[in-house]
């Protein structure tokens, strides 16, 4: 794996710069996605914006409810010249009931998919004139009658507070050639895409020149991250790169985030993994013991796959022979005289248990004879029994005799096995409980607190780093 070199101070302010523009790009991302289903909200408190931002998203408004806010503010107008009286305010309030009515019935609202907003203005006006029937109820709000009984700046006033502010949030939204809707956010997005394109050309053409191994593929893909900056669609998904250049253009650390994420995805899978990794194991034990493998391995008989020995050496033989020597030139002598002081105690028990040496003991100095008899035959024996020990080991004829016993007594418990169908008996009592093993303890092992053993990881990790600065230190 090759190494990312640390960024000197021109390079750092570069990253800062197209991470920033990338964190800019991704904003507008975020916008763009949340503006149809927050239009009313940016249409509430930001209608510039709206006006502006509407003919990117091919949005018009509905010539249908734009036609009915414009009757009403035309019979406003006409109530405040003629009165409420007029016969051509009659007539503009038959036109309004009739252009209610028609809404009800072609709902508009859907081709924005607001028909809950339509079923919020019937509700309204239903509560609002008690009728049962939206119709109806607007029929009822819109006449004379009405008006001059609950008057007429009362009523207009409900209308411009309760509904017209719902009717304005109505839109038509165009449709291209492609049968989807008009949506010109590339024009924005575009520069950010050709910036993003040119840069990771760039830095492909300069990890192609630093490394000519690699492909340009393998060039190309080495900020992999970068190239979802300037695909079209799944735009979302740039909120990866630009947590990954913030991050590396050190506006924000991300550190611990990342130790999170990494935590997070070894939790959900260690358990799984460790459960799988034990089982296969045991499973692998368990067929070699009901195939005969590990009892005629052994028993040292031929195994049913060849064994691959690499240097012709029997490591088994060549550990034993190290440990005996170190045990018996290293270890036996440093610890002679602790056995000689056990050989000690255990005569003179022998002798305390004597009735001749408890008879004995009433004569004088006979205590201190004991007790030299007692060490020099504890110090004989020990020094008698280490030289027999060296001396069989060093002897080429007792080492042979002893690899004579370790092949006779080998052969024969073998022989004696087989002859009393002992192997069947003592593979399906391992089968059996290695199934145990596998039933009781692996579980338990799955359902360890995997976050502490990760924490128990981490600790270890920091010790080994302070160990290190202290070695350096030194």
């Amino acid at each position: 794996m090759i190494s990312r070199k640390p960024l000197n101070r021109r390079s750092l302010w570069f990253e800062r710069l197209m991470a920033i523009t990338a964190t800019i790009n991704l904003g507008l991302v975020l916008f763009d996605l949340s503006y149809i289903p927050w239009r009313d909200f940016y249409l509430r408190n930001f209608p510039s914006l709206t006006r502006l931002y509407d003919p990117i998203k091919g949005i018009q408004p509905h010539r249908e409810t734009e036609a009915y806010l414009a009757a009403v503010n035309t019979i406003s107008q006409q109530v405040s010249q003629t009165g409420l009286q007029s016969k051509l305010v009659e007539s503009q309030l038959d036109s309004l009931r009739r252009l209610s009515s028609e809404i009800i019935d072609t709902n508009p609202f859907a081709v924005a998919d607001k028909s809950g907003t339509l079923e919020k203005i019937k509700n309204r006006m239903r509560d609002h004139t008690g009728e049962r029937s939206a119709k109806k109820a607007f029929a009822s709000f819109w006449s004379q009658t009405n008006l001059q009984q609950k008057g007429w700046n009362q009523e207009i006033e409900f209308f411009n507070s309760f509904i017209k502010p719902l009717i304005a949030t109505n839109y038509y939204r165009a449709i291209g050639e492609n049968g989807e809707f008009i949506d010109r956010f590339f024009l924005i997005d575009l520069p950010f895409t050709l910036i993003f394109g040119m840069e990771l050309l760039a830095g492909s053409f300069l990890i192609k020149r630093r490394h000519p191994e690699f492909s340009w593929l393998e060039a190309f893909i080495w900020h992999w991250y970068n190239i979802l900056l300037i695909i079209p669609f799944w735009r979302i998904l740039r909120v990866i790169p630009v947590i990954i250049r913030l991050d590396k253009a050190k506006i924000i650390n991300f550190q611990s985030i990342r130790t999170q994420i990494h935590r997070g995805i070894v939790s959900n899978f260690a358990e799984e993994l460790t459960e799988i990794i034990v089982v296969r194991v045991i499973n692998q034990i368990q067929g070699s013991v009901e195939r005969g493998e590990l009892t005629k391995w052994l028993l040292q008989k031929e195994s049913i796959r060849p064994y691959i020995d690499i240097n012709n050496v029997n490591e088994v033989e060549a550990i034993s022979t190290i440990l005996i020597q170190t045990i018996i030139y290293q270890v036996l002598p440093k610890i002679q005289p602790e056995i000689t002081a056990i050989l000690r105690h255990n005569i003179d028990g022998a002798l305390n248990q004597s009735p001749v040496y408890k008879n004995l003991q009433s004569l004088p100095g006979v205590s201190v004879v004991q007790s030299q008899i007692s060490e020099q035959l504890a110090s004989q024996i020990a020094t008698n029994l280490y030289n027999a020990i060296v001396s069989a080991v060093s002897d080429p004829v007792s080492a042979n005799l002893s690899s004579q016993l370790i092949n006779r007594f080998t052969d024969t418990l073998g022989a004696e096995m087989q002859k009393k169908h002992v192997i069947k008996e003592v593979q399906t009592l391992l089968s059996d409980f290695l199934e145990e093993v596998k039933l009781n303890y692996v579980q338990r092992l799955s359902q360890e607190d995997i976050q502490q053993v990760l924490e128990q990881t981490r600790n270890m990790k920091v010790q080994v780093v302070v160990h290190n600065a202290s070695k350096r230190n030194r």
